[in-house]
């Protein structure tokens, strides 16, 4: 754990979508979250004010832009803005979950390309750094004018599954774009075997499952994503590999987005062994479920800011 001296000028301050995890990653820093107010007016505006002295600080923002999105993305870029006219010297976003990254790039014609979009907003409200784990897709660190430290929420999840000793182990991608991120998994896994799931999405939160590469008969399985949205394709994802003749599924995911069916599909008799995902996304209690295991990103939220701050190397934590 770091030790801050006392004339440190290291601030942090957390937005409304996930307090608690802000203050996991305040005690790992050993500091107080700074005091801010934040109040909504009855036509939906918002009112952020820091209410001590940041001159001179170097201030670091914790707000995973989820539901509701917009109005987690406005408080973030309201809060910077604060923090830019407060005279601090360096504003970092840290955005656990970076909402609307889904849409990186144009598949059709006369499509808006909202992960550069809320990019350039970010970058517009005066933020210095974004600090984001996860990203959908590893480009999207290229949409920022401005340093972006992307980090993994992976770690957790290794350390999590090498415990449980688990055997005959295979890695699985849900689809054709997870393969990069399912095959990294599978070397911090005891260089675990890699599978793939062939998909043909028909609209979307739609998928349909047509095809496994690799051989999962009699297998422990585990299917990997950078997130879990209404678990349409990971539920029929680890159907098939049941009716291919997995022995067990366990689903690993870092944002638990769970929206609507979520929890009621991921919760079905004799699907997954354990659905295991962060708390980059805080996850209500009416979407809780009993294979449901959250694991917390804090302190390694913590030690990236601290590494930041000391101008120290990141990427060094995921070799």
């Amino acid at each position: 754990m770091p030790t801050l001296p006392e004339n440190q000028r290291l601030r942090l301050f957390s937005g409304s979508s996930n307090p608690a995890l802000a203050e996991e990653v305040a005690r790992y820093l050993g500091i107080d979250l700074g005091p801010l107010v934040r109040k909504q007016f009855a036509d939906g505006e918002m009112y952020v004010q820091v209410q001590e002295s940041i001159r001179g600080c170097d201030v670091y923002l914790i707000q995973p832009t989820c539901h509701p999105v917009n109005d987690h993305l406005m408080e973030l870029l309201i809060m910077v803005d604060a923090c830019r006219r407060a005279s601090a010297r360096q504003i970092t976003a840290v955005v656990p979950y970076y909402g609307y990254a889904r849409a990186d790039r144009k598949t059709a014609g006369r499509e808006s390309i909202t992960a550069k979009l809320v990019a350039n907003l970010v970058t517009q409200a005066g933020a210095d750094r974004v600090l984001a784990m996860d990203l959908h897709s590893a480009q999207i660190q290229g949409y920022f004018d401005i340093p972006c430290d992307h980090i993994y929420g992976s770690p957790v999840l290794f350390d999590y599954l090498l415990n449980k000793n688990l055997s005959d182990l295979v890695v699985v991608s849900p689809d054709i774009g997870g393969v990069a991120r399912a095959r990294a998994f599978a070397k911090k896994l005891n260089d675990a075997p890699l599978a793939i799931i062939d998909k043909r999405r028909q609209a979307h939160n739609v998928a349909e499952v047509m095809n496994v590469i690799g051989d999962v008969r009699d297998k422990t399985v585990v299917l990997v994503d950078d997130m879990i949205d209404t678990a349409g394709t990971i539920c029929e994802g680890a159907k098939f590999l049941r009716q291919q003749g997995a022995k067990r599924v366990y689903a690993c995911a870092t944002h638990a987005v769970f929206s609507p069916p979520a929890a009621e599909r991921l919760s079905q008799p004799d699907l997954f062994e354990e659905v295991i995902v962060t708390n980059t996304i805080p996850i209500p209690a009416d979407r809780h479920f009993p294979q449901l295991k959250v694991l917390s990103v804090a302190n390694l939220l913590g030690e990236t800011i601290w590494r930041i701050h000391e101008e120290s190397s990141v990427s060094i934590m995921f070799r």
